[in-house]
C-alpha cells in the first residue's frame, strides 16, 4: 500500500469517525499538537476560530455536535500526494434546534506528520453558509438595501 492510499483511508476514517459522533476515534487519527484552521466569518460562527492542539480541536467538534443532531458527507473528491490528502466535499448537518438540514461545500487539505493528521485547512463557501445557519437572506444586511 503506497503513502497515498494509505492517508486517504486515514482521512477517510477520521471523517467517519466525526460524523458518527465518535470525536475520540476522530482525534487518534491527529497529532497531539494538531492545527485547524477554517476561513468563516467568525463572528458569526465563534466557535471556527483558529484551534492548535487535541484539546482545543475536540471543543470545537463538541461544539458542532451540541448543535447538530446527524452530520453527513459526500467526498466525491480525494486527492492524496505523499502527506497531503486535498477533499472536496459536500456536508450535510442537521440542527438540533428545528430538524432543518444546513448543506454546503467545503475543500479540507489534510498535512500528515509521522501517519497522523498535523493539519486541517478548511475553505467553506461561508456566504452560503451563514445564511442557512441565521436562516435568512444577508445580502441585504451587507449591502444596506430594504426588506419587505
Amino acid at each position: 500500500m503506497t503513502v497515498e492510499s494509505l492517508n486517504r483511508q486515514r482521512v477517510l476514517h477520521l471523517l467517519d469517525a466525526f460524523a458518527r459522533g465518535d470525536i475520540e476515534a476522530a482525534l487518534a487519527g491527529c497529532t497531539d499538537d494538531v492545527d485547524f484552521l477554517t476561513h468563516a466569518p467568525i463572528d458569526v460562527l465563534p466557535h471556527l476560530v483558529p484551534r492548535h492542539g487535541k484539546a482545543e480541536l475536540r471543543e470545537l467538534w463538541q461544539t458542532v455536535w451540541s448543535r447538530y443532531s446527524e452530520i453527513r458527507y459526500k467526498a466525491p473528491h480525494i486527492l492524496a500526494e505523499g502527506e497531503t490528502v486535498a477533499t472536496y466535499m459536500q456536508a450535510y448537518f442537521k440542527k438540533r434546534s428545528n430538524d432543518r438540514i444546513v448543506q454546503f461545500d467545503v475543500a479540507v487539505f489534510y498535512t500528515f506528520r509521522g501517519g497522523l493528521v498535523a493539519e486541517i485547512r478548511e475553505i467553506i463557501d461561508s456566504y452560503d453558509l451563514v445564511q442557512q445557519v441565521l436562516e435568512r437572506e444577508i445580502g441585504p444586511l451587507i449591502t444596506g438595501a430594504r426588506t419587505d
